[in-house]
């Protein structure tokens, strides 16, 4: 009986203790929130300043402006300078683009309001001429900017090549002239011209580090050489092939200046037949990685077989090589015999050939290879068995077609996979699509 008491007195005050439980529960949120109903009593507009501009700092732009309405206060931290400093402008037209474009009335209120603030912009447009002359009018009211990387970004084929060169010198120079501080610049595919060049050494060659200006007809090879003997601490630059020269070379190897870190490097023809390229003379790029130990020369080929000519053919330190189209298998030899310094080679097409020797060239000659694409070629099975045993766990990188192996009496697929895991030191198994 006592056993009963005890177990009733039991039953009795459990239901008290988890009331009680839960009642402390509510309490301990409502001196947290400022009262026990979270959503009638808590005052939003009470929240410390650093947790809003937190929160800010994570929403989207489009919920970052319908966050401001909440209240005045929240209203007064969405125009904080800090969450101003980086921005893209989208620009687009509904009936040619997938891109949601910035509101309007958001434009203006930014160069109203932020146009001094903004340090890391960026121009994103579609196809249309429309946006990319949007984004020119855009650039010329930002007359109190201090904008310190300013990238133009085409989502499909160049809109901004469209745009009058004066229009885009002009709403250019208003950045470069104001800025005075820009430190990185991505303009690929503009009407860029030699005078926007000095105007932007002019007002930024001491800060200046990164430029990215491939396909920019209107640049000439003295324009660029007037960047590279007034910016002394440029790092990487990328730039077409056309305006490549032994002068500019020797102008970033110069004592004045920083090591350059990366150079892109587009060698692009339409046309075949109609571009003649030049020859870069052995001493100049000696002189650019005697100064540079370190540099990155990063190569993209888009030309067609007889434009190779005269490329390659003496010792040249590209680190990357990358062929977009078809390439020969004696091209592939010289890149074997004359570039020790190569890291990753990427070729798309090359025939039906078998490349064994051409890969095993490479693979005894390039030490630091570490990256390897192969797409439409062709490679019996020992061969590239061969060239991986070469290469060994080196190859951090190995992307080739399955279509690419040619099985042969000692090697079928099957087995391929086994031998060549065995060489990398780990799992690998030919792509079914390049994967670079």
């Amino acid at each position: 009986m006592k056993r009963a008491r005890q177990k009733a007195v039991a039953e009795n005050e459990a239901p008290q203790t988890s009331q009680k439980s839960k009642k402390q529960k509510t309490c301990l949120y409502g001196s947290v929130f400022g009262g026990s109903d979270l959503h009638a009593s808590m005052d939003w507009g009470s929240l410390p300043h650093h947790v809003i501009l937190r929160i800010f700092q994570f929403l989207p732009l489009v919920d970052r402006a319908r966050a401001s309405s909440v209240c005045r206060r929240w209203n007064e931290i969405f125009h904080i300078p800090d969450l101003w400093r980086r921005f893209e402008f989208e620009l687009s037209q509904p009936a040619t683009s997938y891109l949601k474009s910035t509101h309007p009335d958001l434009i203006q209120q930014i160069i109203k309001r932020h146009a001094d603030h903004l340090q890391y912009v960026s121009f994103k447009v579609d196809s249309s001429t429309e946006s990319a002359e949007a984004a020119c009018d855009i650039l010329s009211q930002l007359v109190n900017c201090s904008i310190k990387t300013l990238g133009l970004i085409s989502t499909a084929k160049p809109s901004f090549m469209n745009v009058s060169k004066a229009h885009f010198a002009s709403a250019l120079t208003v950045v470069f002239v104001n800025s005075k501080s820009l430190s990185s610049i991505k303009i690929d595919d503009t009407p860029l011209d030699d005078p926007s060049l000095k105007v932007l050494v002019a007002n930024n060659s001491d800060t200046l580090k990164l430029l990215k200006m491939s396909s920019c007809p209107h640049v000439s090879p003295a324009g660029i050489l007037c960047v590279a003997d007034q910016c002394h601490g440029l790092k990487e630059l990328a730039l077409n092939y056309y305006i490549l020269s032994d002068e500019l070379l020797l102008a970033l190897s110069s004592e004045k200046h920083v090591d350059l870190e990366h150079l892109r490097i587009d060698v692009v023809s339409e046309n075949p037949g109609q571009v003649e390229f030049h020859t870069i003379k052995k001493q100049s790029w000696d002189a650019l990685v005697k100064h540079s130990p370190k540099v990155n020369i990063v190569m993209y080929f888009f030309l067609y077989e007889e434009e190779f000519d005269v490329f390659f053919r003496e010792e040249t330190p590209v680190t990357h090589l990358y062929f977009g189209r078809a390439v020969s298998k004696a091209m592939l030899g010289r890149i074997g015999m004359n570039c020790p310094r190569l890291i990753e080679l990427v070729v798309c097409a090359n025939g039906l050939q078998p490349l064994d020797d051409e890969l095993i060239r490479i693979a005894e000659r390039c030490k630091n290879l570490t990256a390897m694409g192969l797409g439409e070629c062709g490679v019996t099975c020992r061969g590239f068995i061969e060239f991986v045993k070469m290469c060994g766990g080196r190859l951090t990188q190995l992307s080739i077609m399955e279509e690419v192996l040619i099985p042969d009496n000692d090697y079928s697929l099957d087995r391929l996979h086994l031998e060549v895991s065995k060489h990398l030191g780990r799992m690998w198994f030919p792509d079914m699509m390049p994967t670079w």
